[in-house]
């Protein structure tokens, strides 16, 4: 009997492969950095699952909201990217993007993965075995094109709707509920008692019986003396405690009371009030009612009071995706993502000043959103566009010279910056006799920060003291220099130390006499002690490099 505990999961070929991915450094690249000198934005070009697990060791947790918009694996070669990726390959790629990119979120954060049925309903039950089914939150269902718009005309179905699978990182993370402005406008209902009615007692309640004709129900406008007309129907008579009373006293009261009755009842409600009216059925063979509440005492003593309604699950958004394709200064045909959806995925899972994430950025769309929303972003993106589209785009938004998307909606004036990273080469590669050695564009301070990643340290040079160039704890630290290791310098760095302190040391070469000889320094040789650590010389693990032409029936709205 196989006593292994099983769990739901999907399965394909080449899923248990391990990639032990190198932890390469970003280089900044102050040439192409734009706008404020100080700002934490960071444009990243390189592959996007190398970038992430270069990210991962100063991000993990401090992602607010991830959004991605990855090749949709259809089978079609899209303009910029290479979307026909066998079925199982397509898999194994996006699993190990996922389980980075959920390492990145904060606790309190969201993912959002926009897709369409190709892989849809695999990727679903990818990201339920990732995040875990009970963070799963909902599905935003787009409409992106009109029903009269095709890609193809050969197309045997109109794909018009794409869908958003919204995941949270742990249970507590609340998203941004859609608010209603303050109002008293549906508060226009007045009542007016023509006569004394019939005192009677339900459920221990003091209840006044008005007779059909012995009242007047007015619709004016509303204000906060007015009431609001709610019907006694469906949810409402288990969810609070009018819908309660409702059911329980006078539901069937139309034998007793005839129809179209009004009930004055007193002690319930959480208005002005001391008591809410209550209507019965008022046609033969009905058995719905109505009851009329005021404005809720909190609205009313509360200025800061916020009313909120959940958030929808569809949007038609055919308009804007017909209309975004020059959006932000550059032309992305295939693929492209609208500002206006963006803003309405920022809006309810993310905050001002917090950090977004958009690994496969394509035209940048994403990050030039956050920009104007006031978030702080971080964007990696592979492909040559990266220069040719996401730069040039970004510098419009921060020039403020970019006034379309949202830019009029929220009166985008320019401002900010970003800085700009490349992904460093593989640090080990073979030289012609087929060794391992240090990739020779590596200066010394790359190198250093390249091991102390590797080792698991945070590079962070110590001006006072040479030999610490990172650390892993306020004690331990670690030295990495190409220099000849003699025990006599040793012994130098020795009394540069506390006596509770440790170092690492990471060389290229050292005398034999080192190894051991003081129990609070280890020496490492490199490139000898990384190659079990993980896979060098690797390009990249990409899902979208090809560049290629298509045609596309997909005209531009006016």
């Amino acid at each position: 009997m196989n006593n292994k505990k099983q769990k739901l999961e999907l399965t394909w070929i080449g899923k248990d492969r391990e990639i032990n991915l190198e932890p390469r450094i970003l280089v900044e690249v102050p040439e192409k950095n734009y706008g404020d000198k100080n700002t934490e934005n960071m444009l990243i070009h390189g592959d996007n699952l190398l970038a992430l697990k270069a990210l991962e060791q100063e991000y993990s947790g401090k992602i607010k909201c991830i959004y991605i918009d990855p090749p949709y694996n259809t089978g079609n070669a899209f303009d910029l990217y290479d979307d026909n990726v066998e079925h199982s390959t397509w898999l194994s790629l996006m699993k190990k993007r996922l389980e980075s990119l959920r390492n990145l979120l904060s606790n309190d954060g969201f993912f959002c993965c926009q897709i369409d049925d190709s892989e849809g309903p695999y990727l679903k039950v990818l990201l339920d075995e990732i995040f875990g089914r009970s963070n799963y939150l909902t599905t935003f269902f787009v409409q992106v094109r009109y029903s009269d718009k095709t890609l193809k005309q050969d197309m045997d179905f109109h794909k018009q709707i794409e869908q958003i699978h919204i995941y949270r990182k742990e249970y507590g993370a609340k998203p941004n509920l859609n608010i209603k402005e303050k109002s008293f406008d549906k508060f226009n209902y007045y009542i007016k008692e023509l006569n004394e009615g019939n005192e009677i007692e339900l459920g221990g309640k003091k209840v006044i019986v008005f007779k059909n004709g012995d009242y007047e129900i007015i619709k004016d406008e509303g204000s906060e003396d007015g009431l609001k007309e709610i019907w006694a129907s469906g949810t409402i008579l288990d969810g609070n405690s009018s819908g309660r009373f409702f059911r329980d006293y006078l539901d069937g009261r139309v034998k007793n009371d005839g129809l179209g009755a009004l009930y004055k009842v007193y002690g319930i409600g959480d208005d002005k009030l001391p008591y809410r009216y209550f209507t019965g059925p008022k046609k033969e063979g009905a058995t719905k009612g109505k009851y009329y509440q005021g404005v809720p005492i909190e609205q009313l003593e509360n200025d800061d009071y916020v009313q909120t309604t959940p958030i929808e699950n569809f949007y038609d958004l055919a308009g804007a995706f017909g209309n975004c394709r020059l959006e932000g200064g550059v032309e992305f045909r295939s693929g492209k993502k609208p500002e206006a959806l963006l803003q309405i995925i920022l809006k309810h899972f993310s905050n001002e000043d917090d950090l977004i994430l958009d690994s496969f950025l394509g035209s940048a769309s994403t990050i030039a959103t956050a920009h104007k929303m006031g978030r702080r972003w971080i964007g990696i993106e592979l492909g040559d566009h990266c220069y040719t589209h996401c730069e040039s785009r970004l510098q419009r938004v921060v020039d403020g010279t970019d006034q379309s998307g949202i830019s009029k909606a929220v009166n985008w004036q320019g401002g900010g910056g970003y800085k700009f990273y490349e992904l460093a080469p593989s640090l080990l590669k073979k030289d012609e006799f087929g060794e391992w050695i240090i990739e020779p564009k590596y200066d010394a301070e790359m190198l250093a920060e390249a091991m102390a990643k590797n080792e698991g340290y945070k590079y962070s040079p110590d001006g006072n003291n040479p030999y610490k160039q990172g650390y892993s704890t306020e004690k331990d630290f670690i030295f990495t220099t190409t220099q000849f290791i003699t025990a006599e310098l040793l012994n130098k760095i020795k009394h540069e130390l506390k006596e509770d302190e440790s170092l690492l040391i990471c060389t290229t070469h050292y005398e034999e006499n080192c190894i051991d000889k003081f129990s609070n320094i280890t020496v490492k040789k490199i490139p000898q002690s990384l190659l079990k650590t993980c896979e060098f010389g690797a390009l990249n693990y990409n899902l979208n490099v090809v560049e290629t032409e298509i045609e596309e029936n997909f005209e531009e709205e006016e």
